[in-house]
């Protein structure tokens, strides 16, 4: 497929003899050597996120406006846009000490007619250079002014020389910038940019794939989104559509995808114990004390998981699966198939609470199967901790449970086989690699790997995993079991208080407990009509609830005194548990029947789905009541309708992705999210899956990337994904 080449005189071919990491070196000269520049406009960029050349290429415009239209003043219609060309024939400043501004108002003329132009805020630069006699180009909305008269306020503008004529006609760019920062002067920093180091853009992807898939090469690319030839399709621009988005896309998803191939394929030259499964008798004893069977979806991820631990490389496998899907079953289930060949099972949750919790639920089955467990954590007492510790070197201990207490100096496990690893977004990856070092000691620092088995009950959308995950294998159990009943949603207002509280009255009075959510800790003056958990908590305890019992946790508590209050709501001692999102995972009290989330119009699906699968965890059916504080909001009405709806956690995480993007959906800076600079991972999931089949590809063809064309690939990977995905073997 053909491509024009790139708009205006940018050379993109890279000088002979150049090496690409020079290349790349070449890119990230501080931008306050950039012609124009200067050290005070670059501490401006700087602190915007623009430290060097290439961050200033990379920084695309945000939207595009159609000027190729220009039109006559006497056609300016009143409400929509126009561009127009003409002389200024008055321009006048006044200065409102006030204010400590400048306003300024100018009048511009073409054959046809006339139109006011008003700045409110004009900054000293343009009071400079605007003067009488100037040819404009202008751009905005025109609007009507005293005395029946046209006027633009604020709008773009340019001075033009004479030789401007063939620029009037074009595709003008729009950027996010400082303040203070005009667009006319980003572009020309750009463009400047363009002009000097587009020669530097590493062309490392091979050039037939870019073919395969119509696909312009990235310098070429990026010179046409940031100045468009006349005959671009702006509505592809908009959209993020065009040939040139899609190379940009393609080209970052495409290393991204590589670099995690690379990690995948690298772990795996590790050796690891392989369970070889010769009888079952634990898995088949332990089936038998079960009051039910396993779902489908359960049978398909343990043989997953069980063909992976007969292999000799190490698993890495993530479970996924709603609240109460039965991941945990299917995890133990595992650990007895390791546990049969002599070999440990570790499980590491991180919280004290939820590995308590989860001892709590295994340990009968482990008594009942003849096996030796132990419970570790940062409170375990040092005489109790130093006999587990020596019993898990020795291999006496067959199941522990523990927190980040299992991964301190001090713990050997060279018989350890399977890690587990619950709500595994808590942890790092270095965390989970502590875990899964355990093995190695000094005298037997070639140990075999064990098998990882991570478990999240986050459901993330499989376009998302496979960017968060894209190095391990990822399990889904989307079957619940026929006895979990979905917890009834219903949406109230803030009329309807009443009624929500006499609804938590009438299921403590039936010995069941309720927790009550609140988006913030404190109160806070920028958000005083939102109420928080901790005056809540306080007036509840002294009033409509007073006789049940009101317990108070947030995430500004130390995790001891947190897990001291969970565990009095566990035992019934609290009859209300007031808090924040800190409760949304691995809490199991199935007593607790009823959640009212509080400004739930505040809270994202996928949160909110998580918090109430805190209740309905027992007998008793469950009910999550939401109050919408802001009930003229159509968009926040809509999705707590969703809500209301649906209750398969994968679609209500697509639908969660699609309204606030990933970097939202996850979290600030969460789960190690990996920074596009234009890729999203709902809208591309197409250009995602190509991108991962070719470098799936590229890697079958060249493994270990030594060939002369990998080069410059590994140079890029390392430049942009060797410290984040902890590539250093790379090359």
């Amino acid at each position: 497929m053909a491509h024009p080449p790139p708009p205006g005189n940018f050379s993109n071919e890279i000088p002979q003899n150049l090496r690409v990491g020079d290349g790349l070196r070449a890119l990230q000269t501080p931008i306050r050597f950039l012609k124009g520049v200067g050290p005070k406009r670059a501490a401006q960029l700087e602190a915007f996120g623009l430290a060097t050349v290439e961050d200033l290429l990379y920084h695309l415009p945000f939207r595009y406006e159609d000027r190729r239209e220009i039109s006559k003043l006497r056609d300016a219609r009143m409400g929509s846009e126009g561009t127009f060309v003409g002389q200024l024939t008055a321009v006048q400043s006044k200065y409102n000490p006030r204010r400590r501004t400048q306003m300024m108002t100018a009048s511009l003329r073409d054959e046809t007619g006339s139109i006011g132009l008003l700045w409110y805020r004009a900054p000293s630069y343009m009071t400079k250079s605007v003067t009488k006699g100037q040819t404009l180009l202008v751009h905005g909305k025109v609007e009507q002014a005293p005395a029946l008269q046209k006027r633009i306020v604020h709008p773009e503008f340019e001075i033009l020389q004479s030789d401007d004529d063939l620029k009037l006609k074009r595709i003008v760019p729009y950027y996010i910038r400082p303040g203070g920062l005009p667009l006319s002067v980003i572009r020309k920093w750009i463009l400047a940019a363009l002009a000097d180091y587009a020669r530097y853009i590493p062309e490392c992807v091979p050039e037939r794939i870019f073919e395969r898939h119509g696909l312009l090469n990235l310098a070429a690319a990026l010179a046409w989104l940031h100045d468009p030839p006349i005959d671009a399709d702006v509505l592809s621009l908009n959209r993020l559509s065009s040939t040139a988005h899609r190379a940009v896309i393609f080209d970052e998803l495409f290393y991204l995808q590589l670099g995690l191939a690379l990690r995948k394929k690298q772990r795996t030259e590790h050796a690891s114990t392989t369970v070889i499964r010769k009888n079952q008798e634990l898995v088949s004893r332990m089936r038998g004390l079960l009051p039910f069977k396993l779902t489908g979806a359960q049978e398909r991820v343990l043989r997953e998981i069980n063909q992976d631990m007969q292999s000799e490389r190490p698993m890495q496998r993530l479970v996924q699966g709603d609240v109460g899907c039965g991941k945990t079953m299917v995890a133990w289930l595992a650990s007895l198939a390791v546990i049969e060949q002599k070999y440990q099972a570790l499980w590491m949750a991180p919280t004290e609470l939820l590995a308590e919790q989860h001892f709590r639920g295994l340990k009968p089955f482990a008594d009942a199967l003849k096996l030796k467990s132990a419970l570790l954590t940062s409170t375990t007492a040092q005489k109790e901790k130093a006999r587990i510790l020596e019993q898990i070197e020795c291999g006496d201990l067959q199941f522990v449970v523990g927190t980040h207490a299992l991964i301190q100096e001090t713990v050997h496990a060279p018989r350890l086989a399977l890690g587990v690893i619950d709500e595994q977004h808590r942890f790092g990856v270095l965390q989970r690699l502590s875990l899964q070092r355990l093995t190695h000691t000094n005298s037997h620092s070639a140990a075999p790997e064990p098998h990882m088995l991570l478990m999240s009950a986050t459901p993330i959308p499989r376009s998302l995993a496979m960017v968060l995950y894209g190095d391990m294998d990822v399990s889904f159990i989307d079957e619940m079991p026929p006895c979990r009943n979905p917890v009834e949603t219903k949406v109230y207002g803030e009329q309807d208080r009443r009624s929500v509280y006499e609804s938590i009255i009438a299921e403590l009075r039936r010995g069941h407990q309720g927790f009550i959510v609140y988006p913030l800790v404190e109160a806070s003056e920028q958000l005083q009509q939102v109420r928080d958990a901790t005056q809540m908590a306080e007036k509840m305890r002294h009033g409509v609830f007073k006789e049940f019992g009101v317990g108070l946790v947030h995430g500004r508590m130390t995790a001891q005194e947190r897990d001291d209050v969970m565990r009095s709501f566990r035992d019934g001692k609290i009859g209300v548990l007031v808090s924040t999102t800190v409760i949304e995972v691995g809490i199991d009290i199935p007593n607790a029947t009823i959640m009212v989330i509080e400004h739930a119009d505040r809270f994202g699906l996928s949160q909110l789905h998580q918090l109430r699968g805190r209740v309905g965890r027992g007998s008793a059916p469950g009910r999550c009541l939401l109050i919408n504080r802001s009930q003229n909001n159509a968009l926040a009405a809509e999705r707590l309708r969703a809500m209301e709806r649906e209750h398969n956690g994968f679609k209500i995480a697509e639908a969660d992705l699609a309204l606030r993007g990933p970097g939202e959906f996850l979290g600030t800076r969460q789960s190690g999210m990996p920074d596009f600079r234009l890729a999203n991972l709902l809208r591309d999931s197409e250009l995602l899956m190509t991108a991962r089949k070719e470098a799936i590809d590229w890697l079958v063809k060249d493994p270990e990337l030594r060939s002369a064309q990998s080069s410059g690939l590994v140079e890029v990977l390392k430049h942009r994904w060797g410290t984040r995905l902890q590539l250093g073997a790379v090359g």
